[in-house]
């Protein structure tokens, strides 16, 4: 199986490619998309190359499923809905490109990856380029996507056996802080 790893940012956005066999994890591709050259005021023009770039990667390698990183509240409420519109166009590029998509919170991602909820972005970048088996560090953005996709890798099998057998309905007492869980 071939998973498409997002993690949204209006300004970065990153992507990470990796196969899955069985319990073995290969790297595809990975790297990240940038609005940094239009106005910042622009925000459908930049909205729309987040779109663009993310449908572009999806047909390029062709995976047969996505995963990305949910986006909690920051301390500034406009950044928090910038990234929120951003989050919207990559959901909307990935199920334009017909993927199924799940969603993992910064702390599953840190857990999955690194073994614990707080770990910084060298942690990550050092634990992708460790199980991915990679000459060199991701760049951060790169190394979350590809967090992304590996946290699904890991998880996704299970949820999917799990939701065979029971419908995964959103509670609010299955709400837990720094994460959501279905």
């Amino acid at each position: 199986m071939r998973i498409l790893g997002i993690d949204p940012g209006l300004q970065t956005t990153g992507f990470g490619v990796v196969d899955v066999d069985g319990h073995r994890l290969s790297y595809v591709a990975s790297g990240t998309i940038r609005t940094t050259a239009l106005d910042r005021g622009d925000l459908p023009g930049r909205l729309k190359l987040l779109f663009d770039g993310i449908t572009e990667v999806a047909q390029r390698y062709q995976p047969d499923s996505s995963a990305v990183e949910i986006v909690f509240v920051n301390t500034n409420p406009q950044s928090t809905l910038l990234l929120g519109q951003a989050r919207g166009a990559a959901l909307a590029a990935l199920v334009t490109s017909l993927l199924p998509v799940a969603e993992y919170t910064a702390l599953q991602m840190k857990k999955a990856v690194a073994g614990h909820g707080r770990a910084g972005k060298d942690q990550i970048q050092a634990m992708v380029q460790r199980l991915l088996q990679l000459p060199g560090l991701p760049g951060p953005d790169a190394a979350d996507a590809l967090g992304i996709a590996i946290t699904h890798a890991h998880v996704g099998a299970a949820m999917a056996r799990i939701a065979e057998v029971t419908p995964l309905q959103r509670r609010q007492h299955a709400m837990y802080k720094g994460g959501r869980s279905y």
